[in-house]
């Protein structure tokens, strides 16, 4: 590119009294792809930070990976916890016992995923020992039949810390009155709070001994769970036990448990990247439009210019740069504006919501009272990148309409 291409094009862009109009509308399209930059980095960081605060609170109250068996019923489960325990990605390995309940005080009864626990093994496993709110995980000694309860469960239920509930197990016993179901009487001795419906609501504690008699596993377990040192590999962990184990078990990591889940947070991803990304193309129409009106308003100068020498590539060039050059400030001012203010989430948010006296994330609905924000830079490059591009796209029509501009045209009417 010749000097005083970039020149021209530089100076076009700079307002002059008789086309201010066309300067506002360049305003316009700079301000807008920064608005567009800005919401596509905003938006992009609090899903992520969404994404990964469920995901944080998923591994913290279930393990990364378990080896179950047909039936539910793990008989020689010392020699399974060895081969899982042995694998290099594995942490840490114990044994549980999973089953369906139903707990009953008074009138009230619910329906519960109970998970037999050793409560010694259990620190190493997930992080249930830091979400005790009352009680402790140490108390689940095997003979006490004492329980932990999530904190709505319990609320639901209407029933305290050290209070009794009945807990029923569908393994009935057959009588002379037919097949009753097994009731034992349990002693509250813990309360946890993980923040999320399905454990909070559903998911009682009991030791796994305690367990094994109340499901009539005898010395069986129902599966092996296991904590992995990076997360990430679960999946090609789970396939190496899986060509290791038995035909009868199978190894579950929790990428193929919260599919569904994690599915659905990708595709809402993609799609709020595709709508967003409107904002950025109106803004880049804006600059076509501008280009267009700056064109036929230096019909004159392109004629001047080509009479002098100038080439059609030239003038195609001068035209570029003034867009380029509003695509550019616009991406960076989004860009810069997004960064700042995804890094100052935990900051701007309460402040508007004290300046208007609203609350976006009411913490009894969403379990977290803060917007979380997790910024990617590979993602602030991509959307500075696509911005750009766009902005170079949206050059090319009215350039290669300015380089057609005929001198003769142009000057017969000056």
């Amino acid at each position: 590119m010749q000097p005083y291409e970039l020149f021209i094009g530089l100076r076009y862009t700079r307002a002059k009294r008789r086309n201010h109009f066309i300067s506002f509308i360049s305003l316009i399209s700079m301000l807008g792809m920064a608005l567009g930059v800005m919401a596509l980095i905003v938006v992009l960081s609090v899903m992520n930070g969404f994404q990964k605060e469920i995901r944080a609170r998923m591994l913290g109250a279930s393990p990364h990976l378990e080896v179950v068996a047909d039936g539910g019923r793990l008989n020689d489960w010392p020699a399974i916890l060895d081969k899982v325990a042995r694998n290099p990605q594995v942490v840490a390995a114990a044994p549980y016992v999973s089953g369906q309940g139903m707990l009953s005080v008074g009138r009230s009864v619910q329906g519960v995923m109970v998970r037999g626990i050793d409560p010694s093994r259990e620190t190493s496993i997930t992080e249930l020992s830091n979400k005790i709110k009352a009680g402790s995980l140490d108390d689940l000694r095997s003979g006490e039949f004492g329980i932990v309860l999530g904190t709505d469960l319990a609320r639901a239920l209407g029933v305290r810390l050290h209070e009794k509930i009945l807990l029923i197990a569908p393994q009935g016993q057959f009588t002379p009155a037919g097949m009753m179901p097994r009731l034992k009487q349990f002693r509250v001795v813990g309360l946890f709070e993980i923040g999320m419906a399905p454990y909070d609501n559903s998911l009682a504690l009991i030791n796994i001994g305690d367990a094994q008699k109340l499901f009539r596993l005898g010395d069986a377990v129902t599966g092996i769970s296991a904590k992995l040192r990076d997360t990430d590999l679960a999946p090609r962990v789970s396939a190496e036990l899986q060509n290791e184990l038995p035909d009868n078990l199978y190894a579950n990591d929790w990428t193929h448990q919260n599919s569904n889940y994690f599915r659905a947070v990708q595709m809402e991803k993609k799609m709020m990247f595709i709508i967003l990304s409107l904002i950025v193309a109106v803004a880049a129409f804006n600059i076509v439009s501008t280009l267009v009106m700056a064109v036929t308003d230096k019909q004159a100068d392109i004629a001047i210019l080509r009479t002098l020498g100038a080439s059609p590539r030239s003038i195609m060039k001068i035209f570029i740069v003034q867009g380029v050059v509003i695509g550019v400030v616009g991406t960076l001012l989004g860009s810069t504006s997004g960064i700042v203010l995804a890094l100052n989430l935990d900051v701007v948010v309460p402040f508007i919501e004290q300046l208007f006296r609203v609350q976006f994330l009411a913490k009894d609905v969403y379990y977290i009272s803060e917007l979380p924000s997790d910024l990617r830079y590979h993602e602030v490059m991509l959307v500075a990148g696509m911005s750009f591009l766009i902005s170079m796209l949206a050059t090319l029509y009215p350039s290669f309409r300015a380089s057609k501009t005929q001198p003769a045209e142009a000057l017969r009417y000056e």
